[in-house]
């Protein structure tokens, strides 16, 4: 199996894990906003947030890493004319 598929799955059960355990009713405040759920409810989201957050990241660099190429590949190619 590919190691990338490994890490995300052993993550995902570690996450499974924390979130059993952890079924507490909490409070969130925000600003003027205030939020009572379960803490299982709370870390779930937080890591969907964060995982969405990481996702949107590595796919803005890639796609300017990508477009960098592309230009590169463009001078080079109008430099050769």
């Amino acid at each position: 199996m590919n190691i990338k598929i490994i890490l995300l799955l052993i993550a995902a059960c570690l996450a499974v894990v924390l979130i059993i355990q952890n079924v507490a009713a909490v409070t969130v405040s925000v600003f003027f906003w205030e939020l009572s759920l379960s803490l299982a409810l709370l870390i779930f989201f937080l890591l969907i947030i964060g995982f969405g957050i990481g996702w949107f990241g590595h796919s803005f660099f890639s796609y300017q890493n990508v477009k960098k190429e592309v230009a590169e590949i463009q001078i080079d190619f109008n430099s050769k004319k």
